[in-house]
């Protein structure tokens, strides 16, 4: 059984589309043991405790220092010894201690398809915004592993949203949530549970 550890900072709807995942048997052989959250009023961590699942507050206001606060997280994350940790909505960079020991163990959900509308400065409505702005027909979400970049590791799934000449920020948003995100996040994590997911020279290859 993969244990996932999922790390959120808001409302934490792609954690519901996991642990939905998980329960309609769409998730095999995996199941969130843990949930944490940068920040107190998070909504995520109401879902966390809703479902049973173990949830902390980790927050970098709560530590003098950006280095306490790292190892803090790390020493967390140790303790719930996950096989994958999930980044769904985190908005805190994670520290390179915990990429280096969770290395291809860490995936993220971006809202764009990457490379377009990505690293820093590119999160939440503001990919939506760029992308409208830019004029793009077409946009997405991506699913990939985590390195020491900004939405730079190696990418598992894509899935594309179409654009429509109405759209808000807000309404893009919501449907590229509905379309892509709590589609192929479950789908990747699904994969990566059956053992299906591989890097090689910095690519994912999805075997059989």
């Amino acid at each position: 059984m993969l244990k996932l550890a999922v790390l959120v900072s808001g409302g934490g709807t792609n954690l519901q589309a996991v642990i939905d995942a998980v329960s309609d048997g769409k998730i095999e052989n995996a199941q969130v043991s843990y949930v944490i959250s940068n920040k107190k009023d998070a909504y995520a961590l109401r879902r966390a405790e809703n479902h049973g699942i173990k949830h902390d507050c980790i927050s970098p206001k709560d530590y003098e220092s950006r280095a306490e606060f790292d190892q803090a997280l790390a020493e967390a994350l140790d303790r719930a010894r996950p096989d994958l940790i999930v980044l769904a909505g985190y908005l805190v960079i994670l520290p390179e201690l915990v990429i280096q020991k969770y290395r291809n163990c860490i995936i993220n959900i971006h809202p764009s398809l990457i490379p377009s509308f990505c690293g820093s400065g590119c999160y939440g409505l503001k990919v939506h915004e760029r992308a409208l702005a830019r004029g793009v027909k077409v946009t997405g979400a991506t699913v990939h592993f985590v390195d020491e970049g900004t939405d730079t590791g190696p990418i598992i799934l894509q899935k594309a949203v179409q654009v429509r000449q109405d759209d808000t920020p807000e309404s893009l948003q919501r449907r590229v949530m509905e379309e892509a995100e709590w589609k192929i996040l479950p789908e990747a994590i699904d994969l990566i549970a059956k053992g299906r997911v591989k890097v090689s020279d910095g690519r994912v290859i999805i075997t059989d």
